[in-house]
C-alpha cells in the first residue's frame, strides 16, 4: 500500500491543505522562463534512435518507482500520469540522452535530469514522509492555470482561448516556448498546449528536448553533465565551472544563482545527491550555483 494511504487522518488533511501553499512557491520558482528564450533556441528535431533498450538497462521499472516514490500517491495531482513506459518511449527519440560515455556518465546524466524535473514538480518539504527529496513528478500543471502566459509574437501568435502556463516535467510555459517545442517534436504547441499535460510521452519528450538543446550563449544541460562542455574565459570569470550546478544555472540561473546559500538551489542538489546514491554514482564537483553569475 502506498505510504500516503497509511498516513493518519490528521496528517493527510494537513498535507492536502499545505499543497496549495507549496504550489504557490513552486509556481514562483518554475516560471521565470529561462527554459527557452524566444529567438535563441535552435530547432532540434527528435528522431527515433533505438536507445530505449540502453536507457532501460540503466534504470529498471522498480528503480524508477524507487526514485519517484510518491508520484502516484493520492496527494499528488499528477498521480497516474508519469509512467516508466512513457519515459522510455520519450528517451528513445533522442540520440545520446543517457547513452553517451561510460555507464557512470550515463547514470549521472539520468540522476541530473531526474533531479531537475523533480525540483520543477516537487510536493516535498522537510517533514513529508521519506523526506523532501522523494516527491518528484508530483505536478503536471502549475497552480496558476488562469495566467495566459501570452507574449506578443508574430512568429508564435497566441491562439484564441488557449493558455500557455507551466505544464509537464520542465513546466514549459509561454506561447513562444510551446511553439518551438511543437515544431521540434511534431505537434501543434500553439493550438494544442493542453497536450503537454494529457500525453505523458509528449510531456517527457519536451523535458528531454530542453535538456538536450543548447540555448546560445548557454550550452545544453546534456553537454554539461557528460563533461563535453568546456567553459570559456568568460565562464571561468563568472565561476561557471563544469558540474551539476551549471545545469541549474541554465534552467533557473536568473532567479537562483549567484545568491549564496539559497534553499531553492539546495533543493536541486538534494534531489541530485539522492538519485546519484540510488544509481550508485558519485555526483562530482561544483554541485550548486551559489557563486555563479547567471548566463
Amino acid at each position: 500500500m502506498d505510504r500516503c494511504l497509511r498516513l493518519s487522518t490528521l496528517f493527510s488533511m494537513q498535507l492536502l491543505l499545505t499543497q496549495a501553499l507549496l504550489c504557490l512557491c513552486v509556481v514562483g520558482r518554475h516560471h521565470n522562463n529561462e527554459l527557452i528564450r524566444a529567438g535563441k533556441l535552435g530547432v532540434l528535431s527528435a528522431t527515433t534512435t533505438g536507445d530505449e533498450a540502453s536507457v532501460a538497462s540503466l534504470i529498471s521499472k522498480d528503480l524508477f518507482e524507487q526514485i519517484f516514490t510518491h508520484r502516484n500517491g493520492v496527494v499528488c495531482p499528477a498521480h497516474g500520469f508519469y509512467t516508466y513506459e512513457a519515459f522510455l518511449a520519450a528517451a528513445a527519440t533522442f540520440n545520446g540522452f543517457a547513452t553517451t560515455g561510460d555507464v557512470v556518465t550515463q547514470k549521472r546524466e539520468l540522476a541530473a535530469f531526474f533531479a531537475q524535473i523533480s525540483h520543477e514538480t516537487t510536493c516535498g518539504w522537510e517533514t513529508t514522509p521519506d523526506g523532501p527529496f522523494a516527491w518528484g513528478l508530483c505536478y503536471k500543471e502549475e497552480l496558476n492555470v488562469a495566467a495566459p502566459y501570452c507574449s506578443p509574437s508574430v512568429e508564435w501568435p497566441c491562439a484564441s482561448r488557449k493558455k500557455y502556463y507551466g505544464r509537464g516535467p520542465m513546466q514549459l510555459s509561454w506561447n513562444y516556448n510551446y511553439g518551438q517545442a511543437g515544431v521540434s517534436l511534431g505537434f501543434d504547441g500553439i493550438n494544442n498546449p493542453d497536450l503537454v499535460a494529457s500525453d505523458a510521452i509528449i510531456s517527457f519528450k519536451i523535458a528531454i528536448w530542453f535538456w538536450m538543446t543548447p540555448q546560445a550563449p548557454k550550452p545544453s544541460c546534456h553537454a554539461v553533465i557528460i563533461d563535453e562542455w568546456k567553459p570559456t574565459t568568460m565562464d571561468i570569470v563568472a565561476k561557471r565551472m563544469p558540474g551539476f550546478g551549471v545545469t541549474t544555472n541554465i534552467i533557473n540561473g536568473g532567479l537562483e544563482c549567484g545568491r549564496g546559500s539559497d534553499p531553492r538551489v539546495l533543493d536541486h542538489v538534494g534531489y541530485f545527491e539522492r538519485y546519484c546514491a540510488i544509481l550508485g554514482v558519485h555526483p562530482g564537483n561544483n554541485l550548486d550555483c551559489a557563486t555563479q553569475k547567471s548566463f
